[in-house]
């Protein structure tokens, strides 16, 4: 082939790839793939179910009745002047977006496989969808909990909103980004070590005790510090706590926490490409 014919050519697949290879530029050319897998991703998981996207709803209504009862009613983990209803449906909505990111992106290689095997697209065009349309329900979420706030506004519960609630948007970058940097990870050592996927769901269920979702911070400072060097060391807690403080003005504000959180989702992402880029090459040999 000579030179022309080899300028012709709109993309080139080689198995020589760079050490981080996240072209901005290729994925933008496959926006409407990217779109379809998000709208396939929202649509199809209550599709045929009785209650459909109302699952969106009731999971974290129903997750943050049963942390009332048992933390707060049986446990007297106090919340301060806020409701607690309202203080454990702020922790379960942001905790659900992290937690949906990690799951749903950890199996990319092995869910998509037969995908991968037929088509080339940027691989990494499906863990971006998975963030995406998780965002979707964040935010149908956020209006669950924005109902109940008003509500319990109106029956004068001692809530308010913060001036860094518009920082808001950047909590919910670092979730869904350290989300998707820890799924790559697991989605690749997934494709040699396929027990490790039946232990996502019991670390996940671990890291969510360990991230101050039903109980504030400063509480396990104050009951527990033997133990409490756990909850400090994990970026999520400051996300979580840091978004009551928002939401709710209830908790602390901590720019190291922020920053803290900020590095640790950087060097996540920055390891996840790398392992995932690397992965993608040779992992339908092992799939």
């Amino acid at each position: 082939m000579n030179k022309t014919e080899d300028a012709d050519w709109l993309y080139t697949i080689s198995s020589k790839r760079k050490l981080i290879d996240f072209n901005f530029a290729e994925i933008w050319r496959y926006r409407d793939l990217l779109v379809l897998f998000v709208k396939r991703d929202v649509v199809t998981v209550y599709k045929q179910t009785v209650l459909g996207p109302l699952w969106y709803l009731i999971q974290p209504l129903f997750t943050a009745l049963t942390f009332t009862l048992i933390f707060n009613k049986v446990a007297n983990i106090d919340t301060g002047t806020v409701p607690p209803f309202l203080f454990n449906l702020a922790g379960i909505s942001v905790w659900n977006y992290f937690k949906t990111c990690l799951t749903s992106t950890s199996d990319t290689f092995t869910s998509n496989a037969s995908i991968f095997a037929k088509v080339y697209f940027p691989r990494i065009i499906l863990p971006l969808s998975v963030i995406i349309s998780n965002l979707i329900k964040f935010g149908i979420q956020l209006l669950i909990f924005v109902a109940f706030y008003i509500y319990y506004y109106n029956q004068g519960a001692d809530v308010h909103i913060d001036r860094s609630l518009l920082f808001f948007p950047l909590l919910v970058f670092l979730m869904g980004f350290l989300g998707l940097g820890l799924g790559m990870i697991i989605s690749s050592l997934v494709t040699k070590y396929r027990d490790l996927k039946f232990l996502v769901t019991f670390g996940v269920q671990l890291l969510m005790y360990l991230s101050a979702v039903m109980y504030p911070l400063a509480l396990m400072r104050e009951k527990l510090p033997k133990i409490a060097w756990l909850v400090e060391y994990n970026p999520v807690a400051y996300i979580i706590e840091t978004a009551r403080y928002m939401l709710l003005g209830t908790g602390t504000f901590s720019w190291y926490g922020i920053l803290y959180t900020a590095s640790v989702t950087l060097v996540v992402l920055f390891f996840g490409i790398i392992i995932f880029n690397r992965t993608e090459k040779t992992f339908i040999d092992t799939v």
